[in-house]
């Protein structure tokens, strides 16, 4: 029971990260009904721009004290809610009514084009760096179990995130905005809605979540390099669709179911060299037996 708990436990903090990054690839399509796989790169870029900020945050505030990793973290998701902003205004929207698999070539392509530059030397080169102590870190151990203070912070942060966005999607103008344009894009610029503005900042709000996920994900393995978004960007696409990509709620299950499976695979032994394959297996499983995910509905198009 011990191992069962310490597990479960560990795969709380795993598939916290996961929603966290799920629900900013469920966001983006629940409005425009595209994958943006840049969105795992915009994670690494905030891991680098906390990276970078950490020294003078430091120096401002008390080294590894809470006001400096809130400084840091909040600062680091404004830069990649730009970035994000930047990237749909300048590669999607002229898109925009093209077809859609025009469009996800062209999310490829911008994936591609931020790894590669960040691997120049004059960027941030291809070498791997520590990812600095925003925080102490320090084991609770209680009942045989042993839980790290930055697992409680990646679950505590995770689930006031979550509730943020619930609060913004679900009771504010502008989410009944986001709401509106998911449903019916024309429709809504006919009512008044300016999609543009709104489109963006889905862009915005699903970057700077990517960002939180991105130093809570550095600081649970610290280390960091231009391609580390690419597993945990890629583990939360399955989540989202695991959970029902579009569903704010299933995108946050989507990805605590696949972080537990995960942990409790790499705890057997003979499976824990197959967590991945885990992971693609539920894909699988999930696209043949619910197509639209655990929380999803199924929608008929008319063609």
């Amino acid at each position: 029971m011990d191992w069962f708990f310490q597990q479960l436990i560990n795969g709380l903090a795993l598939g916290a990260i996961y929603a966290l990054i799920a629900l900013g690839y469920t966001m983006v399509y629940g409005v425009l009904r595209f994958i943006n796989f840049a969105h795992s790169d915009v994670l690494m870029l905030g891991a680098f721009a906390a990276y970078f900020l950490a020294p003078p945050m430091a120096a401002v505030f008390a080294p590894q004290s809470i006001s400096s990793a809130l400084a840091i973290t909040i600062l680091a998701a404004a830069i990649c809610a730009v970035i994000g902003m930047t990237i749909e205004i300048l590669a999607y929207r002229p898109l925009r009514n093209r077809p859609k698999l025009t469009v996800l070539i062209t999310a490829i392509g911008v994936s591609l084009f931020i790894e590669f530059t960040g691997q120049h030397k004059n960027v941030f080169t291809s070498a791997r760096r520590r990812f600095p102590d925003l925080l102490p870190t320090r084991d609770f151990q209680f009942a045989g179990l042993v839980v790290s203070s930055i697992d409680l912070v990646v679950l505590g942060t995770t689930v006031f995130l979550l509730a943020v966005m619930w609060f913004i999607v679900q009771h504010t103008k502008t989410g009944t905005a986001m709401r509106a344009v998911s449903y019916n894009m024309q429709a809504a610029a006919l009512m008044g809605i300016n999609v543009n503005r709104i489109v963006s900042f889905t862009f915005g709000l699903g970057s700077a979540l990517a960002a939180v996920a991105g130093i809570l994900y550095s600081m649970r393995s610290p280390s960091i390099d231009p391609l580390m978004g690419i597993q945990p960007g890629l583990h939360a696409f399955i989540a989202a669709v695991l959970g029902g990509i579009g569903n704010l709620p299933g995108a946050a299950l989507g990805g605590i179911v696949l972080g537990l499976a995960e942990t409790f695979a790499g705890g057997i032994p003979g499976l824990s060299n197959y967590r991945d394959g885990i992971a693609f297996a539920l894909l699988i499983a999930i696209l043949i037996f619910r197509p639209a995910g655990i929380l999803g509905k199924a929608t008929i198009e008319k063609v």
